[in-house]
């Protein structure tokens, strides 16, 4: 018998709403369990206390846990190379990329791409760097430092984050600028390097703020901060010392490459949220660290120009690989 037009059409119609509808659906299902976002640091350092506290927050907009797997090595890109070679792009896996994504592959070979390999969401903050030396350290001030370095070459050790990383960068760059050379002793993380510290195994540490419960409790000294002003520990900056030097490193969160748009801006929505809320703003405040909010699309832009601006930077230090 045949379907009269009118049955026919309202079929379709029905049919077409009912797909419209499983789409709406899918689309807001997302998130339906928790969701992983590496740390690439050790546990306990300030990158990680920083993206526990935000990934708590964050977990209120995004409506499921946020678990913190931490995976160090590799001056921090161990965790996120090896999140975009072996996961999907589904908003289930995210990283921090560190800036050490810009200049490690001038440095060395990798089998990741900063600009090919990640779907970058959002943009948060950076860090407040600094060189600290025990409290019982007979250097007072970095021109102690300087002024044994330039008698002893290559006999001040100092730990950092890994090689290519900020801390590691900015004692090159300060060495360069004051004609010293200083002993460069590589660790997956600044909780490591504080050990190191608190052990005598190294006469300094370059870092975030990672030392800073240290400084307060009056363990550590702090010498100086690689900021544009004084942060609250009041240690004077490179520039007030006369060397030119100024570093922040800022830093986000990416996904694998080829996320759906929806998704990336479901997630930065939610993670914009959490970087305005004022539980987290007392987080910078507390590790003196710079609000540094990029969208997705400004912060692939900035990515795109910072790897290139970054080559230059490590071929001026005679770091780029032959």
């Amino acid at each position: 018998m045949p379907v009269h037009p009118r049955v026919r059409a309202a079929s379709a119609v029905l049919a077409a709403s009912a797909l419209l509808a499983a789409g709406c659906a899918l689309a807001q299902a997302f998130p339906t369990r928790p969701i992983s976002l590496i740390c690439p640091w050790p546990a306990g350092g300030s990158t990680d206390t920083h993206l526990r506290k935000f990934a708590e927050i964050a977990s209120r907009y995004v409506g499921q846990n946020i678990i913190i797997e931490n995976k160090p090595g590799g001056g921090g890109m161990l965790g996120p190379g090896v999140m975009a070679k072996t996961q999907k792009a589904d908003g289930y896996s995210l990283s921090q990329l560190p800036v050490g994504a810009f200049r490690i592959p001038h440095m060395q070979k990798v089998d990741w791409d900063p600009l090919k390999d990640f779907t970058y969401i959002i943009g948060l903050t950076g860090y407040t760097f600094g060189v600290v030396v025990k409290s019982d350290s007979q250097f007072k001030a970095l021109k102690d430092v300087i002024e044994y370095a330039r008698a002893n070459p290559g006999r001040f050790s100092y730990g950092s984050t890994g090689t290519g990383t900020s801390p590691h960068l900015l004692m090159e760059e300060l060495g360069n600028k004051s004609g010293v050379q200083f002993l460069h002793v590589p660790f997956k993380g600044n909780a490591d390097s504080t050990q190191a510290l608190l052990g005598g195994h190294v006469m300094a540490q370059s870092d975030a703020t990672g030392w800073s419960r240290h400084v307060e409790a009056g363990t550590f000294r702090l010498l100086v901060t690689f900021g544009e002003q004084r942060t609250k520990w009041n240690a004077p900056t490179a520039k007030e010392l006369g060397i030119n030097i100024v570093s922040y490193s800022p830093y986000g969160i990416v996904a694998p490459r080829g996320m759906d748009p929806k998704l990336v801006r479901q997630l930065h929505d939610a993670f914009k949220k959490a970087l305005d809320d004022p539980d987290h703003m007392k987080v910078l405040q507390q590790f003196d660290q710079v609000y540094w909010y990029k969208s997705s699309e400004d912060y692939a832009k900035w990515a795109a120009a910072t790897f290139t601006e970054e080559r230059a930077t490590i071929e001026r230090l005679g770091l780029l690989a032959k």
